[in-house]
């Protein structure tokens, strides 16, 4: 069997963390901004870090596991 848990949560965490394509932190005129398809090396860092530690937190402390095939 093999383990799609840390695929599939990379790719979901990915999509959802891009900065500019769902929310940006922080914005350039405000704090949060949605769906303005920019970004700024501020908001790369930002997302970037959140990205490492919801990775962190559910691949390495809450042991997400995702077991296909036969």
């Amino acid at each position: 069997m093999t383990d799609w848990g840390p695929v599939f949560v990379a790719v979901v965490l990915f999509i959802l963390l891009t900065p500019g394509l769902l929310i940006q932190i922080p914005g350039h005129s405000r704090f949060v901004e949605f769906s303005n398809f920019q970004t700024s090396g501020a908001s790369i860092l930002v997302h970037s870090l959140l990205y490492f530690a919801l990775i962190c937190i559910l691949l390495l402390a809450i042991g997400f596991h995702v077991y296909m095939g036969s």
